[in-house]
């Protein structure tokens, strides 16, 4: 097999922590701005913590560009750790999606293969959100919403260090980008990646096609996943 690296999304993909993401950085807000109603109107399927944080900015009236807003957004974000570690330790039926598990074990059989996130969490969210599911040590690089506020750019300094995981050129490698969203979609495309969708979310699978995806199935755990992984 082509060298592959396989860089998986966290939320909708992996595991839904059901509203904890949202709920966490709400209290963020709280705890700076004095108000928690700063998420509603925000759609947060695929965007990164980065730009979730940037959006409430702007939805508060707070200056969103600059130096100041990024400091802003860096002192959210490390407010919002410790508060999603509580909102997960709270939830209820948190589990990983049907087939997770077993895909992460056959990949581990295959020397060529290199299995990393490619997530618009924060390193720290994504450990908070995986950990207590026993998930976050399956992957040992990545690349997170804390390396660059877009998906695109991110993925590419995943797969970079999926590359050297594997000791070979990043160009010799086949990049494979999973995830559950349009925007997850577009990213490993903008990137040259094959793009993998899962319909364990919100979005069905012949929107998740429509959207350019090369491959659709209704999770991780249909027959097709792992062939289409392994084409190259």
């Amino acid at each position: 097999m082509r060298p592959t690296i396989v860089l998986f999304d966290v939320d909708g993909t992996l595991v839904t922590t059901p509203g904890c993401g949202r709920r966490a950085l709400e209290r963020a807000f709280g705890a700076r701005y004095g108000t928690t109603a700063v998420l509603r109107d925000v759609r947060l399927d695929g965007m990164t913590d980065r730009g979730i944080a940037r959006a409430g900015l702007a939805a508060l009236g707070e200056p969103a560009t600059g130096a100041a807003a990024d400091a802003a957004i860096d002192a959210l974000l490390a407010a919002y750790v410790p508060f999603l570690e509580e909102e997960v330790a709270a939830a209820t039926g948190l589990r990983p999606h049907h087939g997770v598990i077993e895909l992460l074990d056959a990949l581990d059989t295959e020397a060529s293969v290199a299995v990393g996130l490619g997530t618009g969490n924060i390193r720290a969210g994504a450990r908070a959100k995986l950990s207590p599911l026993g998930l976050f040590e399956r992957f040992r690089f990545g690349g997170f919403g804390c390396d660059h506020e877009e998906r695109a750019t991110l993925l590419r300094i995943g797969a970079a260090r999926g590359a050297a995981r594997l000791g070979v050129a990043l160009g010799a490698c086949r990049i494979v980008v999973v995830g559950d969203t349009p925007r997850d979609v577009a990213a490993a495309r903008a990137i040259g990646a094959t793009a993998i969708a899962v319909a364990s979310s919100r979005f069905a699978v012949d929107e998740l096609l429509a959207a350019g995806a090369e491959h659709a199935f209704e999770d991780l755990g249909s027959a097709g996943v792992l062939p289409a992984i392994a084409a190259g």
